[in-house]
C-alpha cells in the first residue's frame, strides 16, 4: 500500500516538475513525517543522493523525520509570551505530557509540542495553539487544563 502512495506521489512529481522541497513536504503531508526509508526510495528512484534531501531536511525546521501527535501544542516564546511567562507554560506542558530530554512528541502518539519564535498575538499573550486553536491568556495551570481535558475527550471518543 505504501509503495503505491510512493509511486504515485513520485509521477505527481515528475510530471509537475517540481523541486526537492515541494516533493518533500508532499511526502509529509501525506504521511506526517519524513521516514528515512521513504527518502531512500526516492534517493534511488531519482538518482539524487539520500545526503541531499537529508541536507534539506535538516536546514527548514518545520520538516519532521519523527511521527507528530494528533493533537498539536504550539507555544508562543515570542517577546510578549516570554515576558508573560512562556517559559513556564512550556515546562508545566513538558512535564503534564511527560516528555524529557528534547522529546517533543509522547510514545503515543497523542501529543507534540512546539515551541514557536512569534506568532503574532502579542496583545493576548501569553498564546499557546492547540490544533490550530488560539487559547490566549494561558499561565501553567491553564495549559494543564487544556491538554487534560484533550486527552479526557479524547477518552470519551469526542476527538
Amino acid at each position: 500500500m505504501e509503495d503505491k502512495v510512493l509511486t504515485k506521489i513520485l509521477n505527481e512529481h515528475k510530471r509537475t516538475g517540481g523541486n526537492l522541497i515541494m516533493l518533500l513536504q508532499r511526502i509529509q503531508e501525506t504521511f506526517g513525517h519524513i521516514a528515512p526509508e521513504n527518502v531512500d526510495w526516492f534517493a534511488e528512484r531519482l538518482d539524487i543522493p539520500a545526503s541531499r534531501f537529508f541536507g534539506v531536511i535538516t536546514f527548514y525546521p518545520k520538516f519532521r523525520t519523527k511521527p507528530v501527535g494528533k493533537n498539536t501544542l504550539t507555544v508562543c516564546c515570542g517577546a510578549a509570551c516570554h515576558i508573560k511567562g512562556a517559559d513556564k507554560i512550556l515546562d508545566k506542558a513538558r512535564e503534564t505530557l511527560n516528555l524529557t530530554g528534547d522529546e517533543d512528541t509522547t510514545p503515543d502518539l497523542k501529543f507534540t509540542l512546539e515551541k514557536a519564535t512569534c506568532i503574532g498575538a502579542c496583545n493576548i499573550a501569553p498564546v499557546v495553539i492547540m490544533n490550530k486553536q488560539v487559547h490566549s491568556g494561558m499561565d501553567p495551570v491553564k495549559v494543564t487544563k487544556l491538554i487534560t481535558g484533550y486527552e479526557r475527550e479524547e477518552f470519551l471518543g469526542y476527538i
